[in-house]
């Protein structure tokens, strides 16, 4: 696997990995996508990938075929899915569905604590089998101890702990959620903004298109920016440049999100200060 290469988005970076010999590659390239959640999921954040791929003069069905693996949020099967990508011969296997920074985590639990400041006790919901699960757990309770707030730590990898965590939320006396960054967690935005809703819990999440989807607010990267950022970089690949020649490429832009409607729905009078910082505000 030394000759081929591979790129992987690690919250909107863009790093390339060599997987392939170029001699061994068909007339028509054949990119390798390998997922971990599902492509319903991933839907909108594919739709910007294969633009990036088109501004890079490559479309999908016309010159350039794409492989598609993947692994329904079970990460256990990634390995497998990988080799068995490296055994098709692909030019380049793209990887969907990385990490986000972890210091966004201290900002969003900020954010969280400036819409719901009477809240003594803030959970965190996080993904144990996630890789970077531990480091993720250290980030979010530095930053709670940083500030002086309680945290109290939800773990869940299927729908059915999505469930039982959040039937603890009373018991616990939690007064907001904090979501983390996860492929699970972004693959089942719906199920999660209904059961934050039951719940009547107001939460953070990763990304924007949980507010549309009627989450509370959202803070982190523009994945759909990232994505296309990839579709470009693995252009660039099939055309000849080398990834160590590549810039890593990493998102500059952080889009903060608040759902006004939710907020009314939640009983929550949303501070002016938080309005005005918000890149989006929906009503």
């Amino acid at each position: 696997m030394r000759r081929r290469e591979f790129i992987s988005l690690l919250g909107g970076v863009a790093v390339a990995w060599p997987v392939a010999a170029r001699a061994q590659q068909p007339a028509v390239p054949v990119i390798g996508l390998l997922g971990s959640t599902s492509p319903a999921a991933w839907a909108p954040y594919l739709m910007a990938f294969r633009q990036g791929l088109r501004e890079a003069g490559y479309v999908e069905g016309q010159n350039v075929t794409i492989e598609y693996r993947w692994a329904g949020s079970d990460y256990a099967r990634l390995p497998t899915l990988a080799a068995d990508l490296v055994r098709q011969h692909v030019a380049v296997i793209v990887a969907v569905g990385g990490v986000l920074l972890a210091e966004m985590e201290g900002k969003r639990l900020g954010l969280l604590r400036d819409m719901v400041s009477t809240a003594h006790l803030i959970a965190a919901l996080l993904n144990p089998h996630s890789p970077v699960s531990a480091s993720e757990l250290k980030d979010v309770q530095q930053a709670a101890r940083a500030v002086g707030q309680q945290i109290h730590i939800l773990n869940a990898s299927s729908e059915y702990d999505l469930d039982a965590a959040f039937a603890s939320l009373v018991p616990v006396g939690a007064g907001a959620l904090l979501v983390g960054s996860d492929p699970f967690f972004n693959s089942r935005r719906d199920y999660l903004v209904s059961l934050a809703a039951r719940a009547s819990i107001p939460a953070i999440y990763e990304a924007r298109e949980f507010v549309v989807a009627g989450g509370l607010m959202s803070y982190g990267t523009n994945l759909a920016n990232g994505y296309r950022q990839v579709g470009l970089y693995t252009g660039r690949i099939l055309k000849g440049e080398k990834p160590h020649d590549l810039p890593v490429v990493q998102s500059s832009k952080f889009e903060f999100a608040i759902n006004l409607k939710t907020a009314k729905t939640l009983g929550l009078d949303v501070p002016l200060r938080l309005q005005q910082l918000a890149d989006e505000v929906i009503e």
